[in-house]
């Protein structure tokens, strides 16, 4: 389903009727709202989003406000279009900054430049909005070719700022990384035998020895989050996915007979701290050795560390001049941060930071439940508005930095 509660780079989301506000609404607040309604009735829903009703949607509004656009293609079919929005800068000799979004969202960068063209902020660096296709299945025919283009390089992208997550407190998340994405298949092979006799080396037997010694290692990771001193995206997790095993019949299943062959799959993310070597070791000398007739396939979607040889993360610390910046905005603003966070899930940051751009992932939406893709998700009025002046303080601050 369409993601709905991911603010700007993120996706902004009101309900179709909005509750009354303790203030009155002023004009502007009352069009911003109203636009990103009527974003919601165009139906960007996999597997058939609307593109081209969000292009034009949003390229019109975009001129509106003086922004230059291009719009790129990715896929043979040209029916993915990636739109690319510019804001000049005085100095365009510096890096810029790119402010991503995913089609498949509800993008609301624009509202915030609104607000910074009203104070008369002209930015020293180029400012790019990046509007891609595909996010939500991956973004191969999206962010994924778009790092790797002639166009992206072009741009000269000195830091990202991506999609977060909501906050359940008055305190703002923040995440420096994305999980890494693995899958792992295991194969087991055994001797066949009837379903009555009892003997050592079957393959589902060999399979279940697999499968417990991995649910416990999960569990060992599950007990680090309940236990409070880890975040969901500081540990490792293993969830099996499917298990194919049994010799068919026409009706089903042979009942009286163990199968030669059984195998399980596994879904599997990592932080990029993770001691990645280790991991690898556990899974060929722990989870599928070969002397209990094991074999595993293990699928790495994406690199593990960028172009320079490093892990894949953005340091959220005084040595990262970008970090600084960020967070003097934020408090600036008058928000809070909380301990920046690695991402359980994947956006399209992983892809700038695997060209070693530094990259963040946040959504000004505080005091909200987390309610991703739930058909329910929604974005209170007054936290989507101060959400705005957030930004307007991120892309003063980010813009003008000449460091």
């Amino acid at each position: 389903m369409r993601r709905l509660g991911h603010f700007p780079l993120l996706a902004a989301v009101l309900l179709a009727v909005v509750p009354h506000p303790a203030h009155p609404l002023t004009e502007l607040e009352t069009s911003q709202i109203r636009r990103f309604q009527d974003y919601l009735r165009i139906c960007t829903a996999h597997p058939a989003p609307d593109y081209a009703g969000a292009a034009a949607f949003l390229l019109p509004y975009a001129a509106s406000l003086g922004l230059s656009s291009k719009t790129l293609h990715f896929s043979p079919c040209k029916s993915k279009p990636l739109l690319l929005l510019t804001w000049p800068g005085t100095d365009p000799s510096l890096p810029s900054i790119l402010l991503n979004s995913h089609l498949d969202s509800v993008p609301a960068e624009p509202a915030a430049r609104r607000g910074l063209q009203a104070a008369c902020c002209a930015p020293a660096r180029p400012v790019h909005v990046s509007l891609v296709p595909d996010e939500e299945i991956g973004g191969e025919d999206g962010h994924e070719k778009f790092v790797q283009s002639e166009e992206f390089r072009a741009l000269n992208v000195g830091f990202m700022l991506d999609e977060g997550q909501a906050s359940l407190t008055d305190v703002y998340r923040v995440f420096y990384a994305d999980r890494l994405v693995w899958k792992l298949i295991v194969k087991a092979t055994g001797a066949p035998g009837h379903g009555s006799k009892l003997f050592d080396g079957a393959a589902v037997e060999n399979l279940m020895d697999c499968i417990e010694t991995v649910a416990g290692y999960r569990d060992a990771q599950f007990e680090k989050v309940k236990s409070g001193k880890y975040g969901p995206g500081e540990v490792v997790s293993v969830n099996p996915v499917y298990m194919n095993a049994g010799t068919p019949s026409p009706t089903g299943f042979v009942m009286n007979m163990q199968p030669s062959e059984a195998e399980v799959g596994f879904d599997l993310r990592l932080p990029p701290t993770e001691d990645i070597e280790q991991i690898e070791r556990r899974i060929k000398e722990e989870w599928a050795p070969a002397h209990k007739n094991l074999t595993y396939q293990l699928m790495k979607k994406g690199p593990v560390r960028d172009v320079t040889g490093r892990p894949l993360l953005t340091p959220a610390n005084e040595s990262n001049p970008w970090w600084s910046v960020f967070e003097q905005a934020i408090i600036s603003s008058g928000g809070k941060l909380a301990k920046p966070e690695i991402l359980s899930s994947t956006t399209d940051a992983r892809f700038v930071r695997q060209m070693g751009v530094p990259a963040l992932g946040f959504s000004p939406m505080i005091n909200t439940p987390i309610l991703l893709h739930d058909h329910n998700e929604f974005l209170e009025d007054k936290v989507f508005l101060g959400g705005i002046e957030v930004y307007e303080h991120l892309i003063r601050a980010l813009s003008s930095f000449k460091g």
